[in-house]
């Protein structure tokens, strides 16, 4: 294990142009972005792109690399640069109060949009107007544990490789194919092209959700519109899609944030596409 006398200096480039990454002009200029503590890493340091692997080097204390020795082999292995770095180091590349001893430096790995279309996909998350990063991570979250097929960003939502947004994926980045800086317009236009239904989210949409279901009319391929987190879709958005779908409010609450409410959508696509009718919940008598 590595002594003091092996620890990467502070003022080591290495530490410098990690430290960059936090702000999105650098990581957009180097196509490189920082995945944060163990789960990410672990995640970063087992995929690959068409470049080969996504984990470039990763920077952890000497208590993290004996606590996690198996992410630090494996990413030895996979060809990553391992730097033993103090605590301070760590502080100075990550972008959480409390490092949990892992940063990796990562290739950027977003899916060109055509290939998304060419892979037919059943069930996607587009991000419209999506402004907060831990909203747009955890969207991202949710569209994996559904089994969805992609999820698309549009070029007036945040930055995919934003830390907190990389964060609040927990690991689900590296995991399902990821479009950025695509219209809405034209997001809707190759889905629809590709025989994918586009559903709007919107409290206040004339259709519902559960409706839907008992409908039978969920069980196609099937496109999740998410707006913004303040004042949801503009009605432009909302007119380009082939039904504006509401989660009914049984209870007494407002509404539901934005990644409740896609959890909620992106699952029920999923059962009723598992289902046969399309997840009919009411049988005919």
């Amino acid at each position: 294990m590595a002594t003091p006398a092996e620890l990467i200096s502070p003022r080591n480039p290495r530490v410098a142009a990690a430290r960059r990454l936090a702000r999105r002009n650098f990581r957009t200029k180097e196509r490189r972005f920082i995945a944060e503590g163990p789960q990410a890493v672990r995640e970063a340091v087992e995929h690959r792109g068409e470049a080969g692997p996504t984990l470039i080097e990763l920077f952890a204390t000497v208590e993290a690399a004996e606590r996690y020795a198996d992410i630090v082999s494996a990413a030895r292995d996979a060809g990553a640069r391992v730097h033993y770095a103090s605590d301070e180091v760590l502080a100075e590349v990550s972008q959480t109060v409390t490092p949990q001893g892992l940063v990796g430096v990562c290739h950027f790995l977003d899916s060109p949009f055509e290939e998304i279309l060419k892979a037919g996909p059943k069930l996607v998350a587009v991000l419209a107007h999506v402004r907060d990063p831990g909203n747009a991570g955890t969207v991202l979250r949710c569209a994996d544990a559904a089994g969805a097929d992609a999820v698309v960003l549009t070029d007036a939502s945040v930055d995919l490789y934003n830390p907190k947004s990389v964060r609040a994926s927990v690991g689900s980045l590296f995991h399902l194919p990821v479009a950025v800086g695509v219209p809405v317009e034209q997001a809707v236009e190759g889905l629809r092209a590709a025989g994918v239904r586009i559903l709007a989210a919107d409290g206040a949409g004339e259709h519902d959700l559960d409706a839907e279901l008992d409908a039978g009319t969920m069980g196609s391929p099937s496109a999740w519109i998410f707006g913004n987190e303040a004042w949801g879709l503009p009605e432009e958005t909302r007119a380009l899609a082939d039904a504006v779908v509401r989660v009914p409010i049984h209870g007494k609450a407002e509404s539901l944030n934005l990644a409740t409410a896609a959890a909620v959508c992106l699952y029920a696509s999923a059962r009723a596409q598992r289902a046969p009718g399309g997840c009919r919940s009411v049988t005919p008598s």
